[in-house]
């Protein structure tokens, strides 16, 4: 019962601060507990993650609104950042240039011969010109 309520505890806290090690710390379990709790019980492990992921999103919408009154001071390096990295036209870019070389070698008599027998097998004219060069 005491478990129960201490995951449950530890659960809530963990949506406010997703962060293990101080969950753990504010209810008083260790992290080796913890884990051995989502090792054995499979429902708590998955209220972990969803847990985890909701305490996530809650400080990436903090992160985010401090971030655009950040802009709405006309603090350049958080403008910068958001147009970098929301704007697909600031974002940086990647060009990449050279040049492909293809060199074709002779094909062996043991390939020569099974491409001619692929071709034989798939139904296709082998006596077809096309074909010569497996020959």
């Amino acid at each position: 019962m005491k478990d129960l309520k201490t995951k449950e505890l530890f659960l809530d806290q963990l949506k406010k601060t997703p962060i293990i090690q101080v969950c753990c710390e504010k209810t008083g379990i260790s992290r080796a507990t913890l884990y051995r709790w989502k090792a054995k019980d499979k429902g708590f492990a998955e209220k972990l993650d969803k847990a985890l992921g909701e305490g996530t999103e809650l400080v990436n919408d903090c992160a985010e609104s401090m971030l655009i009154s950040a802009i709405k001071d006309k603090n350049m390096t958080a403008i910068t950042y958001w147009l970098k990295n929301k704007c697909p036209g600031y974002m940086p870019k990647l060009e990449l240039s050279g040049k492909v070389k293809v060199e074709n070698e002779a094909l062996s008599e043991e390939q020569k011969s099974l491409i001619k027998k692929a071709l034989e097998l798939s139904g296709l004219n082998i006596n077809d010109p096309k074909y010569d060069k497996y020959k």
